[in-house]
């Protein structure tokens, strides 16, 4: 075994922006729904299948959302899918500036 001190480094609280993604905060909102999407179906026992039947929305959609293949779904798709689950979804905003100060070049 290594006696090799290991390095602790603190984490910004959103693991997309630390590894550096693109679009990190769009991913980190999206993953955080999908969680509580998954936590929903756990504490409900839900199969897919039954998740569909009683909410409408695709067994597919949340196979997705299961195995975190998220790019098809927005923001809203999400806190949708909360809503027909019977989830309230409260949204709290804050804007300030980055801390490196840098703009974020337009998509083309």
């Amino acid at each position: 075994m290594s006696e090799d001190p290991i390095e602790i480094v603190r984490g910004s609280g959103n693991v997309f922006r630390d590894l550096g993604m693109e679009d990190a905060e769009l991913r980190q909102l999206k993953a955080l729904l999908a969680a509580e999407i998954i936590k929903t179906l756990d504490g409900r026992a839900l199969t897919v299948r039954a998740a569909a039947a009683d909410t409408g929305i695709a067994a597919a959609d949340f196979s997705r959302i299961r195995q975190v293949k998220l790019e098809r779904f927005t923001v809203d798709r999400l806190m949708t899918i909360l809503s027909r689950l019977g989830q309230e979804v409260k949204v709290q905003l804050s804007i300030r500036p980055r801390p490196d100060g840098q703009m974020r070049p337009a998509l083309a």
